[in-house]
């Protein structure tokens, strides 16, 4: 554009056509998923799938009211929708709340309009506090400018006319004109996002377990299933009816829906929880992950410090004092209107007020460096960076001032003049220094218990900042972080063999790249650690997306908390702690009533064994569904609730098996030992189905008092009131639940048999205690489970290599050098 274009701006000609040829600002970064794609993703799993066909075929022959097994079914796709849509409706506000609106020169007038209506070759006006939203050249005027969300660096840079304005930085001080030169995808700020636009598999134990339950016992219901049904049809002769009943029963026995709706609801609990302490969790798992973190790698600005300035002390020179500095600096603070980082800490270090009188003042500037005034017979005094006031006399300072930085402090200089401004605004020749006010970055004040907790809980802490190393690493001295002195330069990191190296040895990293904050976490969860990234700019969008639990910050940038698991709604790092004790809660109580898998593994055996055996099966689901409700599902959804925050130990399904096991054993022999003597005892089919299910109940029973010790009101209360249940649904809805009454030879058969049930159990279960850990060994060591651990590494990979293709398909050129982008 000519200078003639510069001062005019577009017309509404030209900003029409280059709409009409696709460049303007269409936000091109990642975006939240829509309603309709949340709940297709959480109707169509392969496990609502399989019950949806079983339930299609109990509705085919008219056994209506053995469908109740869709409650759970239903219940879980609430759940997951309801949560996911929340969650993006929630991350939906805060970017409309945040949305930043241009003033643009067109047609020779300043218009403000939305940030999508920028088009290539607008001139944007740009002037303190303003966020830049695209990529710029300045043409006049000059600034300083906030680029931490991009680059991760605190300090603010000078741009003058021919310097290039990244998109998502924020003008400081200063003001300018800017010619657009990038828009939509081939700003800075969206390619960098862009590289997530991605699919990232949860990271979940405990999914991953029932995921591989479930996908286990898919391959083996299908023939089961037809085996079961034919053998019942034609060897026995019972009815389609009967048949498909008894199939379904079984198939619905095999599958763990309880344990799946329990970990829904325990995790949506954990959610409306932690809602309360202003976290917004965006996928149910997540806390679990975070609960199982061992490295948590911090950005320092917005996590540690709080992203403005402090000052920390006044230092007088030699011929003066405190009280020197203390009077000219109130009084500076108070007749001048600067706005920036450093005058703002100082003004905050000196609230009174000062009955100087300033006869002239000059405001800061990026090409002076220095703001101040001149107070009559009091002299002139100004603050700001020594080298500019002082000029060739600073260097008998410098030594000073480096001892300072080197502590990562910044420093101010006061100095004082008996003279005015001389014309221009140029300083007097006799000026003097008075004393150095040190400032840093002022650090979160929980930042510090936060941290020691995470210490303690042995949690490996890595700070990755885009700042200088030596200031981050002094700031996380000040924080309390755990070998804050271990620090590197990234910017002697080459390789990625360099780089795995570095990230085990040091804690801190400075003039880290976003690059190199993704290849950091990659090289952790290659170690075989559990990797959780806080952030809050788009420079920890890549690394954010990889790491298994991501925190973002609501005051960050829209892409940081769209790719983030974890969102923290006020900023407040103190949040995290209370995060991993939800996680902490939710696992160990599943573990310790996740006992559906009982039934499972009751079911799967009874399955595969009554196909060889010449009876029929003997439960319904509407049984199944009584026994799972009251032995199961409410009391592990009451005590899945309660506290406990004990650290994690052992793998989740081994740790569920192992209190399975006994019960599951226990159900088993007491059916086929019901089914086999049939004859023997004159036992009608109805008997026997009547008889195992309160086998089952008595079973469940015991393990749910197991599981209740030590009893405190509320276990009692649950213990009594699932027994009375039991009585009652069985007395009073028998035809419902397809039970039949209690005779006297039954009595006969059955106090026996809960007696030696009770034995064999509390025998079993001593076994277990001591030899779990050799059968879960051989367990996880079996070449199938080994086969699933494998396809979920190269799944992993799958996603790694899909992200680095995403990446390079975004990648456009740019007149931004990759030295601007460290």
């Amino acid at each position: 554009m000519d200078s003639l274009d510069r001062r005019q701006g577009l017309s509404s000609e030209q900003v029409a056509q280059r709409v009409r040829d696709g460049l303007s600002n269409a936000d091109e970064g990642i975006k939240t998923k829509t309603e309709k794609q949340i709940i297709l993703e959480n109707t169509f799993t392969f496990f609502n799938i399989l019950n949806f066909v079983l339930a299609l075929f109990v509705l085919l022959v008219g056994s209506f009211k053995n469908l109740l097994f869709l409650g759970v079914i239903f219940s879980n796709i609430i759940i997951g929708s309801f949560q996911g849509i929340r969650a993006k409706r929630t991350i939906d506000k805060l970017s409309l709340i945040s949305a930043p609106k241009a003033s643009v020169l067109r047609d020779g007038k300043l218009q403000t309009i939305p940030v999508s209506g920028i088009v290539m070759n607008d001139v944007l006006h740009l002037s303190t506090g303003q966020q830049i939203c695209a990529d710029a050249i300045v043409l006049e005027g000059e600034a300083e400018v906030n680029e931490s969300l991009i680059t991760g660096e605190s300090d603010p840079v000078l741009k003058r006319a021919g310097d290039e304005l990244l998109s998502g930085s924020f003008i400081v001080s200063g003001s300018c004109y800017a010619e657009v030169e990038h828009v939509g995808r081939e700003n800075y700020a969206n390619r960098i996002a862009n590289g997530a636009k991605y699919v990232k598999r949860t990271n979940s134990e405990i999914l991953h377990s029932l995921d591989f339950i479930v996908k286990t016992l898919g391959f083996t219901l299908v023939p089961i299933g037809i085996l079961l049904f034919c053998k019942q049809f034609f060897l026995l002769h019972d009815t389609i009816r009967e048949a498909v009943v008894s199939t379904v029963a079984a198939i619905l026995g095999m599958i763990p829906e309880g344990l799946i709706l329990l970990t829904s609801v325990v995790f949506a609990v954990s959610v409306l929880r932690l809602s309360r302490y202003k976290t917004l969790v965006q996928d149910l798992y997540c806390t679990e992950s975070l609960a199982r973190v061992d490295v948590l790698c911090l950005d320092k600005t917005g996590t540690i410090t709080e992203g403005t300035m402090q000052v920390d002390e006044l230092h007088p020179l030699t011929g003066y004092t405190e009280e020197d500095m203390t009077a000219p600096l109130k009084a500076l603070v108070q007749v001048l209107t600067d706005d920036n980082p450093t005058y703002n800490a100082v003004k905050a270090y000196f609230p009174g007020g000062s009955d100087w009188k300033a006869a002239a003042t000059v405001p800061f500037s990026s090409a002076r460096k220095w703001s101040g005034a001149y107070f009559g017979e009091r002299g002139t005094y100004v603050m700001g960076a020594g080298e500019f006031i002082l000029g060739e006399r600073f260097g008998a300072l410098r030594e000073h001032t480096e001892e300072y930085a080197a502590r990562g402090e910044r420093v101010l200089l006061l100095a004082h003049s008996a003279k005015p401004f001389l014309e221009n605004k140029v300083l007097p020749d006799d000026i003097e220094p008075v004393g150095f006010i040190l400032i840093s970055d002022k650090i979160r004040t929980e930042a510090p218990q936060t941290l020691r907790y995470f210490a303690e809980q042995g949690v490996t802490l890595k700070v990755i900042s885009g700042d200088n190393a030596v200031t981050v690493s002094n700031i996380a001295q000040k924080a309390g972080l755990p070998h804050a002195e271990n620090y590197c330069d990234a910017t002697t990191l080459h390789t990625d063999e360099e780089i795995a190296g570095a990230i085990e040895q040091y804690s801190v990293f400075g003039r880290v790249t976003p690059q190199q904050k993704l290849k950091f976490v990659q090289a952790l969860k290659d170690h075989g650690h559990t990797v959780a990234m806080t952030g809050d700019g788009v420079n920890d969008v890549l690394a954010l997306k990889e790491a298994d639990c991501s925190i973002a910050m609501a005051s960050g940038s829209d892409a940081a908390r769209t790719v983030s698991n974890l969102v923290l709604l006020d900023s407040n790092f103190a949040s995290m702690p209370q995060v991993v004790k939800e996680g902490r809660r939710s696992i160990n109580n599943l573990q310790r009533s996740a006992v559906f898998l009982q039934k499972t593994i009751y079911s799967t055996v009874l399955g595969v064994l009554f196909i060889f055996l010449s009876a029929s099966y003997p439960f319904e689901p509407i049984q199944l569904t009584f026994i799972s409700s009251i032995t199961i599902g409410i009391p592990s959804f009451i005590l899945a609730l309660e506290p406990n925050n004990e650290r994690i130990s052992g793998s989740f399904l081994a740790n569920v098996l192992k209190k399975s096991f006994p019960s599951a054993l226990t159900m088993i022999l007491g059916v086929l030992f019901l089914t086999l003597f049939k004859g023997p005892l004159n036992l009608t089919n109805p008997q026997v189905s009547t008889l195992s299910v309160i086998v089952a109940f008595a079973v469940g029973f015991m393990l749910m008092f197991k599981l209740c010790l030590p009893f405190n009101a509320l276990r009692g209360a649950l213990f009594g009131t699932m027994v009375a249940a039991f009585f009652v649904g069985y007395i009073g809805c028998m035809d419902l639940v397809s039970m039949v009454p209690l005779t006297a030879p039954m009595l006969f058969i059955l106090i026996p048999l809960l007696i030696v049930s009770i034995v064999f159990m509390m025998q079993t279960n001593h076994f277990m205690e001591h030899f779990a850990e050799r059968h879960t060994r051989r367990l996880l060591q079996s070449r199938f489970f080994q086969n699933h651990r494998r396809k979920r590494r190269e799944a992993a990979h799958k996603d790694r290599h899909a992200a680095r293709r995403t990446r390079r398909r975004t990648e456009q050129p740019s007149r931004v050098r990759d030295g601007k982008r460290a």
